[in-house]
């Protein structure tokens, strides 16, 4: 049976294994979460030859308002790891760069593509008709096994519940029957998304909610700027706009705070209709007085410190999120999954927990720049393009747009960031500060005074709160001087109750 969708497109379903007699006593990969990353990384293995369990709660097609653009950088991960078909028959849009609104100006910045095919583009859709095309791919390998289940807890190499101090050998699960079984697995994948309940035995996150995503789709509406994203620098903070298919355009509204008001339709109306460029504001009332559904969604920061548990690694959201914003999340998971497959292919087999562990203990160390250059970007471009009513701080919003809005470098630099085609932190910085001292010159010109002066020190000042404390989260040292990390050595990765 088909799953069928409101917007009535079908996918054919997921095969789920139910057969139980023909398990191996191990596992080479046991992966929890069938989404982006897991399923990614299940379908890489495969080809590997790995012998690979992928379990996931709920195998029906999911349906999000988030996880809907994939930036260039994470295409060109996708074509990397031989996935590059999940985004055709499913009515994704390709997209070239991004238009920006403030107040009555508006900019047309694209992704630099010099150097690539006319295929690496960004790509927006239906995040759940792209989960599940890459299921279906995981699913067509051979040697993998994929079954609908519920994971409770890590096991050790004991099969006994794990605990602070063991190996990781496996999971318990609930299996689509009822019953509660077992999987045994010289590695474990976790990348169970979101809202994982086994992140705290792998690592040590800090999550913030800095704010709600209020999502709508608007029907049989023309962007003005087509096979293009849409950031509106709006009052309090962003709203966004693009394709997910052929005659639908996804607003995004981003509603700061950890609550939504208590009147949301009458917020949307009030407070972010008149801020909605007018091209598309008659569309989004449309939407609004015609019914359309209004769904949310909490964002979520998360910063996290992994633990070195042998037998086991977190990937995607369960390990590490930034603001949506930017749409960078899918960029970091499939960058860590060809990462992590880099590092695994060279072992023969995972059956040596330490070896194993070795080749993957700076798997952590490895993926720090890239992501903390996203991860960065996203934070930080939306603590500008908030308003907040502060003069200097408004000063730097400004900036921000008309240093974009100059074009050559001065946009393809920062552009090249978020689209994950160049993501160096060095760029990043360079950049953010380019755009304060831009501010600075225009508070300067055409002549000093003293009040200028004053905004010039208040933008600088304001633009070091914005970026040093979101680097510093990430880890100045694994950011910038990688390669001074200490990783994991083979005696403290050793566990003297280990069992083979």
């Amino acid at each position: 049976m088909s799953v069928e969708r409101e917007d009535g497109f079908c996918l054919p379903p997921i095969p789920s294994s139910k057969s139980f007699d023909t398990d191996p006593k191990v596992w080479d990969l046991v992966i929890v979460g069938a989404g982006v990353a897991g399923s990614a990384l299940a379908y890489a293995q495969a080809k590997d030859g790995r012998r690979v369990l992928l379990l996931e709660r709920d195998l029906t097609q999911p349906d999000r308002i988030v996880g809907e653009l994939l930036q260039p950088g994470g295409y060109l991960m996708l074509k990397r790891l031989g996935l590059s078909e999940c985004t055709d028959e499913i009515d994704s849009q390709k997209v070239y760069g991004y238009a920006l609104f403030k107040n009555k100006s508006h900019s047309v910045v694209k992704y630099p593509m010099d150097g690539y095919t006319s295929d690496v583009a960004g790509r927006s859709f239906h995040h759940g008709r792209f989960v599940q095309k890459l299921r279906i791919a995981a699913s067509k390998a051979p040697n993998i096994t994929i079954r609908q289940g519920l994971v409770k807890r890590l096991l050790n190499g004991s099969g006994d519940e794990w605990q602070e101090g063991q190996p990781i050998s496996g999971v318990t699960y609930k299996a689509e029957d009822g019953v509660d079984r077992v999987a045994l697995a010289h590695l474990t994948i976790v990348c169970d998304g979101m809202y994982s309940n086994l992140r705290k035995s792998l690592s040590e996150p800090q999550i913030h909610h800095p704010s709600y995503f209020v999502g709508i789709i608007l029907r049989g509406v023309n962007l003005p700027y087509p096979n293009h994203g849409h950031v509106v620098l709006a009052k309090p903070s962003p709203i966004l706009f693009y394709p997910i298919g052929t005659s639908e355009v996804r607003c995004l509204v981003d509603v700061p705070g950890e609550k939504l008001p208590a009147d949301l339709p009458a917020y949307l109306r009030e407070t972010v209709a008149p801020e909605v460029p007018e091209q598309l504001r008659s569309a989004f009332l449309h939407a609004l007085d015609s019914g359309a559904q209004i769904r949310t969604m909490q964002n979520k920061q998360m910063y996290s410190t992994p633990l070195h548990q042998p037998g086991a690694l977190l990937l995607g959201d369960a390990f590490n999120m930034r603001h949506p914003l930017t749409g960078g999340g899918m960029t970091v998971a499939l960058s860590d999954c060809k990462l992590l497959c880099d590092l695994l292919q060279p072992l023969p087999s995972f059956s040596d927990p330490i070896a194993t562990a070795s080749s993957t203990a700076d798997f952590y160390i490895k993926r720090k720049p890239m992501c903390a250059t996203i991860n960065t970007l996203a934070n930080a471009l939306y603590k500008v393009f908030c308003y907040t009513g502060d003069k200097a701080h408004e000063e730097m919003r400004q900036a921000c747009f008309d240093y974009l809005s100059l074009g050559g470098i001065y946009s393809s630099g920062p552009i090249s960031l978020l689209s994950g085609l160049n993501p160096k932190p060095s760029v990043l910085v360079m950049h953010f500060f380019m755009v304060a001292l831009y501010g600075c010159g225009r508070l300067m010109t055409p002549r000093p005074t003293l009040h200028g002066l004053w905004m010039a020190i208040l933008l600088l000042i304001g633009a070091s709160r914005i970026i040093f404390p979101i680097i510093y989260a990430e880890g100045i040292a694994a950011v910038f001087l990688p390669w001074l990390a200490t990783k994991p050595t083979k005696a403290m990765l050793r566990v003297s109750s280990f069992q083979a």
